[in-house]
């Protein structure tokens, strides 16, 4: 985990370490502690994983998955990757289906 969290701000974005842009989800309620993107949407919307030993830190949290993974959040939002991004920068997600957002920390 990087300092102050599991991600890098890339051209005013959250990005995974590797350059990914990293999206959330509008039917996520901030705070609620978990993901309702789970199964087919998971396949789509890959979660950002965090490990067991992952600890919150400043606007980062991390959420309880329906399987029992664990997923980091920024400001209580689960963060996700989309599958349709193949190379960092890309940003093909944002506002799909109304519902999906790049986020801006």
């Amino acid at each position: 985990m990087a300092y102050g969290g599991p991600t890098q701000v890339v051209d005013g974005l959250l990005a995974t370490p590797s350059g990914m842009t990293l999206y959330v989800f509008d039917k996520d309620v901030a705070g609620s502690g978990k993901s309702v993107c789970n199964g087919g949407c998971a396949t789509n919307w890959p979660p950002l994983m965090a490990s067991g030993s992952d600890m919150p830190s400043g606007d980062y949290s991390v959420v309880t998955r329906d399987d029992g993974q664990k997923q980091w959040a920024f400001k209580g939002k689960p963060l996700y990757l989309w599958v349709k991004d193949s190379k960092p920068g890309d940003k093909t997600g944002d506002g799909f289906n109304n519902v999906w957002h790049v986020v801006k920390p």
